[in-house]
């Protein structure tokens, strides 16, 4: 696989249990457990469900000139063909600190919280998160609504990739759901930053977990300011957790590629904490219980001499 593609496959995802419910057009919670990974079928069988909202997550990545990526929004995706119903959740815009020193950077929990009720997303809503991109994307918006607090969210497995192949229907109609409220309840300990990345390189109770290509964590090629990883990082590429439709793979490929320590720290970091949340996503679902990504991550990491930065050698 090409360089290109390894960022062109951005991956995800599988998880922990949310309440999804079987049943129904109610707004009222369900007691019923649905995975927090659900299939086409599905997402088909629950579309009309007024307690179901489905959000498009989808941002493309796009080469420069000089081999440096740049996300290119997908709304305009979305307006041209989208699954039904579903609502366009904007990650270079709205779901994320635009005047931040950095792409992606995280709103504040409450600007989170009105954008996302914006959408549609209330405390007894259940939510499918799709993008285009092999679900990386998707399983942002999982996460940072996991940290809000908010479980009754899932990933669609193989996102609109799958859809379409299977010939569902695709809408150009916007979504029109009423606004609604969230109450966070706000876990912190589910992003990490740069003073607890760097601590825990001499920490051997945390695992540091990068989600970059191959090539890029043995410093052969250089999507930010430095190529390399830090110190004591292990590799899993976002790319390793999918199988060639697009899906996440079976239980048991993920968790012999994932390691078995459930309870001891996991840090994820990527470039801008997009792969690393479909990392985290996961092995959150194999049962992992302390797991958090480093949002900030290469961006913030490599741009300072002051971090260390491994390049294996030949």
């Amino acid at each position: 696989m090409s360089y290109r593609c390894f960022y062109r496959a951005f991956v995800v995802l599988i998880i922990t249990s949310t309440l999804f419910t079987a049943q129904g057009r109610s707004e009222s919670p369900s007691d019923e457990v649905v995975d927090s990974l659900v299939t086409t079928e599905w997402l088909s069988r629950h579309l009309d469900d007024q307690d179901l909202v489905v959000l498009d997550c989808t941002v493309f990545i796009e080469l420069d000139e000089q081999g440096r990526m740049r996300p290119v929004n997908g709304r305009a995706n979305y307006e041209k063909g989208h699954i039904p119903s579903a609502g366009f959740a904007d990650l270079l815009g709205e779901l994320s600190d635009v005047d931040g020193p950095r792409r992606y950077a995280l709103p504040t929990p409450e600007n989170l919280c009105t954008a996302m009720g914006t959408l549609g997303v209330g405390d007894n809503a259940r939510v499918v998160l799709y993008d285009g991109s092999n679900s990386a994307w998707a399983s942002r918006v999982w996460w940072m609504l996991r940290w809000i607090g908010f479980d009754r969210a899932a990933v669609l497995d193989g996102g609109l990739r799958a859809w379409t192949a299977e010939g569902r229907p695709l809408s150009t109609e916007p979504a029109d759901e009423p606004s609604r409220k969230i109450s966070p309840l706000l876990r912190p300990a589910l992003v990490a930053d740069r003073d607890e990345v760097f601590a825990s390189i001499s920490d051997d109770n945390v695992s540091l977990i990068d989600a970059m290509p191959g090539p890029h964590f043995q410093g052969k090629m250089v999507l930010y300011d430095r190529p390399g990883h830090i110190p004591g990082a292990i590799n899993i590429p976002v790319t390793d957790l999918l199988d060639e439709s697009g899906r996440f793979r079976p239980h048991d490929e993920l968790a012999a590629l994932c390691g078995d320590d459930h309870e001891s720290r996991a840090i994820i970091y990527c470039g801008g904490g997009i792969a690393a949340s479909a990392n985290a996503f996961v092995i959150t679902r194999l049962g992992f219980t302390n797991v958090a990504v480093y949002m900030a991550s290469l961006q913030e990491w490599a741009a300072d001499p002051a971090n260390p930065l491994v390049v294996e050698k030949e």
